[in-house]
Order: C-alpha cells, then sequence, then structure tokens
C-alpha cells in the first residue's frame, strides 16, 4: 500500500502554506488574497474572477450564505444590547427607537456584508478549498 494522493488532490508538500491571518485580513479590506493590492470585488458584493494586478484565480469561490448569515450574527449581537441600553437609558417614542435602530441596522449590515465575504473568500484561498488549490487539476478549468 502507497501513501501518494489522488492525482485531482493538491500535495501540500510540493505548495508552500498560505498564511490564513494574513488572507483573512486582506479579505476584510476587500483585497486579493493573493497580492493584497488588487480589489476582490467588482462593484458590491460580486468577486472578479481573477485578479487584476496578479492574475490569482477568484472564481473558484462558494461563499453562499455564510456573509448573510455572520452579518446577521454580528449586527444582531450589537444591536440588541444597543437597543435594550437605549430603551432603558432614555425611555424613548417607540417611533424614534424603531427609526433609530432600523436605519443604524441597515446601515451596519451594509457595511459589514462586503467584508465578511471577502473574508470567506479569503478563507477559502487559504485553506485551497473548492478548487483554490494550484496543483488541483480542476483549478484552472471554469466550471
Amino acid at each position: 500500500m502507497t501513501d501518494t494522493l489522488p492525482s485531482s488532490m493538491p500535495n501540500p508538500t510540493l505548495e508552500p502554506p498560505r498564511e490564513m491571518p494574513k488572507a483573512m485580513l486582506r479579505g476584510w479590506r476587500r483585497r486579493c488574497p493573493n497580492c493584497g493590492s488588487g480589489p476582490m470585488l467588482r462593484g458590491y458584493l460580486k468577486v472578479r474572477d481573477n485578479c487584476p494586478v496578479c492574475d490569482e484565480a477568484l472564481y473558484h469561490h462558494r461563499a453562499d450564505d455564510g456573509p448573510p448569515y455572520l452579518t446577521l450574527l454580528i449586527v444582531a449581537h450589537i444591536i440588541g444590547p444597543g437597543m435594550l441600553w437605549f430603551f432603558i437609558a432614555f425611555e424613548p417614542d417607540p417611533y424614534t427607537f424603531m427609526a433609530i435602530f432600523m436605519v443604524a441596522s441597515v446601515a451596519l449590515s451594509l457595511w459589514f456584508l462586503p467584508r465578511l465575504k471577502g473574508v470567506i473568500v479569503a478563507v477559502q484561498w487559504a485553506a485551497r478549498m473548492h478548487g483554490f488549490g494550484h496543483g488541483d487539476a480542476r483549478s484552472d478549468v471554469r466550471t
């Protein structure tokens, strides 16, 4: 019995490891996880097919429902205690209360969503998930 990897899987001994924290920080800044200078997103949430600076393929990502879920999780943990504190401290009019926290919720959600999408794509890139590994035979073929 031999200890060989299937030809479709990247060989971790041949490829240098990718730094997860650095990639995540670059993703948070919405930059290419490989070079850190090229923009990752085209528009608000559309991930570019390739980095315009280093030509790293980014179309492999499968962010799906991760960024909205994380956005909701984080925003709810910020807004929930804020609502409780504000209501206890100021006892505002209900319409004022709703207006303040609806606007705050939407603003925070719109701010967090592209950043968390960048982080998810960068994590997938650093972990060589979904075809991001250069040794993967499918990494150069678009599906």
